[in-house]
């Protein structure tokens, strides 16, 4: 039996005989004259406790008695753990045993072996793909954001099994796995698509630029980790330097990342103002705001649905204080922060804790930010970017768009 398996067995049976021996001890001392002589609240709530552990108890010892297989005790406890966090109907608030906790805190590093891409669980409950992360294979592959993945290496998957699904499309470099997604067109037709992807060290490049004609500046951030603000920053006073007539900032395809980074460079271009706030379940509102001198540049926003938590975050802050122009398509719609910890078997959990609020008080979860301009990309299109221009109809309105404001 495993240390934890001990101490919860042990908490769980010092409960349950405390709860006895106070009812036996206390029998003719809780009525006198048919009077409680403690509080009724604090009554109900001992023999409350009493009953839900030790029915768990009692059906525990059921099925190691009666069950006709094989009982696997650890993987029993991380069921009965796991079902406390999927009873809150929150796709985000997971637990995850040490293997997925481990497989989940080495993608947050930003390399590991597998596809590259972010996803996420969909109110269908089929894993979703939020985005491909750019110049990885799933993007090579053509995977797409929306695509729903239903099998891996044939083997079928629902999101409440997304975190299996994700430790078996992660894997040493060179070898392959076999996709299956359900992509839906714009006419609603479905189809299934079987994808074949060789896995790559995934190493997260968050930050690039380039010089585009009539010297607009370029900059595309895919993700937002600890390295990204230095990055930006380092990319933003090579371009300055270079003395561009204006900015494209391309936020497409971006799942989010750390907030702290995001309000790092949102402060560049917002000066001192509200970047966003976050309220709790009692209604607490914690404000994050940027202060610096901002730079003095036109700016366009490119966003689509894959752009999404952080990323939305940037985008709506701009957007409010009417810093720049949004083109692109309505934005994915994760509005709320989750709490991750760690325990000290090498378990974890992420649990939603708050909302978050554009600096106006929009809620954006579930619901996306709308552009300022809507422009679709061609529906085949394989890259976006600078190095496509000629199919990427967004970054070309952008252009159009950056140099009429640039006259």
């Amino acid at each position: 039996m495993s240390n934890r398996k001990k101490v919860i067995l042990v908490v769980l049976l010092l409960l349950v005989t405390n709860v006895a021996t106070f009812l036996a001890s206390n029998l003719i001392a809780l009525r006198i004259n048919n009077k409680v002589m403690v509080p009724a609240d604090e009554y109900n709530s001992l023999v409350s406790t009493y009953m839900k552990y030790s029915k768990v108890v009692e059906l525990e010892n059921y099925i190691k008695k009666y069950f006709l297989g094989d009982v696997d005790e650890e993987k029993m406890m991380d069921g009965l753990i796991k079902g406390m966090f999927q009873s809150l109907d929150d796709p985000y608030s997971v637990y995850m045993n040490p293997d997925e906790f481990k497989s989940f805190t080495e993608q947050n590093e930003g390399v590991y072996g597998g596809v590259g891409i972010i996803v996420t669980p969909g109110d269908d409950n089929l894993i979703t793909i939020v985005s491909p992360i750019e110049g990885t294979p799933g993007e090579r592959a053509g995977l797409k954001t929306g695509d729903k993945i239903v099998k891996v290496d044939g083997e079928e998957f629902t999101a409440d099994r997304m975190d299996e699904a994700v430790k078996k499309m992660k894997g040493e470099p060179n070898t392959s796995v076999t996709i299956t997604i359900l992509r839906t067109d714009k006419e609603g037709n479905k189809k299934y698509i079987d994808v074949e992807i060789v896995r790559e060290e995934i190493r997260l490049i968050t930050v690039k630029s380039d010089i585009l004609e009539d010297n607009i500046g370029y900059i595309k951030i895919t993700s937002f980790d600890e390295l990204t603000y230095d990055d930006f920053k380092k990319h933003l006073n090579e371009l300055m330097d270079k003395n561009i007539s204006g900015l494209i900032l391309d936020l497409r395809n971006n799942p989010g990342g750390l907030l702290d980074i995001c309000v790092d460079i949102a402060d560049e271009f917002l000066g001192k103002a509200v970047v966003v706030y976050t309220q709790t379940k009692d209604g607490k509102k914690q404000y994050e705001y940027s202060d610096r001198k901002a730079i003095n540049l036109p700016l366009i926003v490119l966003v689509n649905e894959g752009s999404a938590s952080a990323s939305e975050i940037l985008a709506g802050a701009i957007k409010d204080h009417g810093r720049g122009l949004l083109i692109g398509n309505k934005t994915f719609g994760k509005g709320i922060v989750q709490r991750i910890r760690s325990l000290t078997d090498g378990s974890g959990f992420k649990l939603t804790v708050s909302e978050y609020f554009t600096p106006k008080g929009t809620s954006i979860h579930g619901i996306g930010i709308e552009p300022d301009i809507t422009v679709d990309l061609p529906e085949d299109i394989m890259e976006i970017g600078p190095e496509n221009l000629q199919e990427d109809t967004q970054l070309q309105r952008a252009i159009e768009e950056m140099k009429e404001m640039t006259r």
